[in-house]
């Protein structure tokens, strides 16, 4: 699969432009339409030095809770000597573009677009834009739920490239998945994965269930069912999903539907009450 991910460049639309899009925010999903991400929007980390990010989705109470979303620009010479502050918080990255150095408890490693990193709690590392443009990548972020007798899982750097997709049972390839962990490692509570639907392939079925999603559209475009609604989205938007909300969906053309897929696995659910202990 070549390297074919949409990157947003910011800017600014004229006055000239309709307000009407398709982003929408509802009690089961939220849409960010690629128009979104603007200049106007961007936040700004701590000790990351020429840098600025969209942020797709964070925690939130009745909503979606277990993770936050992150699209960084690091322009040439930036970066982070000490990016992330939460000791508990594992991370993923993925390059959409650009170049930059990695270096993982000493060791470095060059990333460039398709690159994956898996990033456990308690890790020190760093980031540094490399190249003559600036470094995008996704950043997700998930506090670690520890089990006893399972220590954390190991640092992985890894390559979409060289990565072969999982074709799903009786689609002929036409649906496949991209992962990057062994799906019965029981040290993992998360998985970033990369869907791909070739044109006029389809998820057949109103998938309902416990997984809260993050999905950036790498590129392509379909029609996606989220909840009661068909929405149709194209590259470099984005879609939120709480647990139980129905989603499946159609792959348009010409060429294939590849998303960015985010969720939770692998652990109990929380149970609210007094007197309960984690074993």
């Amino acid at each position: 699969m070549s390297a074919d991910y949409y990157t947003p460049t910011g800017g600014h639309p004229g006055q000239d432009q309709l307000l009407t899009d398709r982003a929408v925010f509802t009690e089961a999903y939220a849409v960010i339409p690629r128009g979104c991400l603007r200049d106007i929007v961007t936040s700004a980390l701590p000790h990351w030095h020429d840098t600025r990010l969209w942020v797709l989705a964070r925690p939130m109470s009745g909503f979606s809770e277990t993770f936050s979303h992150y699209l960084m620009e690091v322009s040439p010479g930036g970066g982070s000597e000490a990016p992330e502050p939460d000791a508990g918080a594992q991370g993923v990255l993925f390059v959409t573009a650009g170049a930059g150095r990695l270096v993982i408890a000493g060791a470095p490693h060059d990333l460039g677009p398709g690159s994956y990193a898996y990033l456990p709690p308690g890790t020190a590392w760093s980031l540094h834009a490399t190249g003559d443009a600036a470094l995008s990548f996704h950043w997700i972020r998930k506090a670690y739920v520890p089990v006893a007798g399972l220590a954390p899982p190991d640092p992985l750097v890894l390559d979409e490239t060289t990565t072969p997709p999982t074709p799903m049972p009786g689609t002929e390839g036409r649906w496949a998945t991209t992962r990057f962990v062994d799906l019965a490692d029981m040290r993992h509570d998360m998985h970033v994965t990369i869907v791909t639907l070739a044109p006029g392939a389809v998820i057949p079925f109103l998938e309902t269930h416990v997984m809260e999603h993050g999905l950036y559209i790498l590129s392509g475009k379909g029609a996606y069912r989220l909840n009661r609604d068909w929405v149709e989205v194209e590259a470099g938007d984005y879609m939120w999903l709480r647990a139980f909300c129905p989603q499946a969906c159609y792959a348009g053309g010409p060429g294939p539907f590849r998303y960015l897929l985010y969720k939770d696995v692998n652990r109990h659910m929380p149970l609210p009450g007094p007197g309960l202990t984690r074993r």
